[in-house]
């Protein structure tokens, strides 16, 4: 389940051929999913109430993730959007914001964060999750590029428009770029938070981003479905992944739990023993 890889490669955007045309079709994953078994929240596994923050994608913003946001509450999780507004504005000031949304659904649930992020979101939730460790319970990437920057030459115009934009806004030459130094960009070069669940979904007929650098590697990680890019946010089966994957992070946090409370326990216990073995021989137990 644990799989060391960087939060994120850092390296030049790359034109890559890819059937954006097929994107067109992304309206046939939303049908599919309101007929599917899962859409109603009774076929899968139920929820225990912790936080799920769902991120938009590049360009996007929350309001997209609403079919999402509501069956996470149907099959018994406490939903969040992200609240980073309109994605497409300065990767650590978005980064940030989405740090702020998790620190409050901690606080207002105060159980550890999961985090849901569509494409660029993705890349964005893992780097939250570099700066927070201790408030996040895991990280689910759908068609997220956070292996590479192999995208549609359609994609990369609207980047180069992105950043002369945010350079017009006083951003600096070199925001949205490999140059900069950010505390966005420098997060991505570190090493993704080991104890971290982690999951990555993919599409191969993904007509925005290579599907191979929306993977680790790991086949205990990856998991293929077909669609579109667009669409893995009303994909069935993206829901059911993430229903299971949902609760398979809420199992192993639960017994991680069991197994720091019983080494507090024994650790506890240790100077009770140690004076109850010494009683009666006339050495008084060390204090420190």
């Amino acid at each position: 389940m644990y799989h060391k890889s960087p939060v994120a490669v850092v390296e030049e955007p790359e034109h890559f051929r890819l059937p954006l045309w097929k994107e067109g079709f992304c309206g046939l994953d939303l049908l599919r999913l309101k007929v599917s078994r899962v859409y109603s929240g009774r076929h899968c596994p139920k929820g225990d109430g912790s936080p799920v923050v769902v991120v938009p994608g590049y360009l996007g913003c929350d309001l997209y993730l609403v079919e999402l946001y509501c069956w996470l509450e149907r099959i018994g999780y406490a939903p969040y959007f992200s609240r980073i507004g309109h994605n497409a504005e300065c990767p650590d000031i978005l980064t940030q914001r989405l740090v702020r949304t998790i620190e409050r659904a901690h606080a207002e649930t105060g159980m550890a964060v999961h985090l849901v992020g569509h494409s660029l979101g993705g890349v964005f939730a893992r780097s939250a999750a570099a700066c927070v460790p201790d408030k996040v319970a895991s990280v689910i990437t759908l068609g997220s590029p956070f292996c590479g920057v192999r995208v549609n030459p359609w994609v990369l115009r609207s980047v180069s428009l992105l950043q002369a934009r945010l350079r017009f806004r006083g951003r600096g030459k070199d925001c949205f770029t490999t140059r900069c130094a950010c505390g966005f960009s420098c997060r991505m070069r570190d090493i993704f938070p080991e104890g971290i669940p982690q999951t990555a979904v993919y599409t191969k007929s993904d007509g925005v981003v290579d599907w191979q650098v929306c993977i680790n590697g790991n086949r205990d990680t990856d998991f293929e479905v077909s669609g579109t890019h667009t669409g893995l946010v009303w994909n069935a089966k993206v829901y059911t992944l993430i229903a299971d994957r949902l609760a398979l992070a809420v199992s192993h946090q639960a017994a991680a739990a069991v197994k720091q409370r019983a080494n507090g326990e024994q650790l506890s216990r240790a100077p009770r023993v140690r004076a109850a073995a010494l009683k009666g021989t006339g050495v008084r137990p060390a204090v420190h």
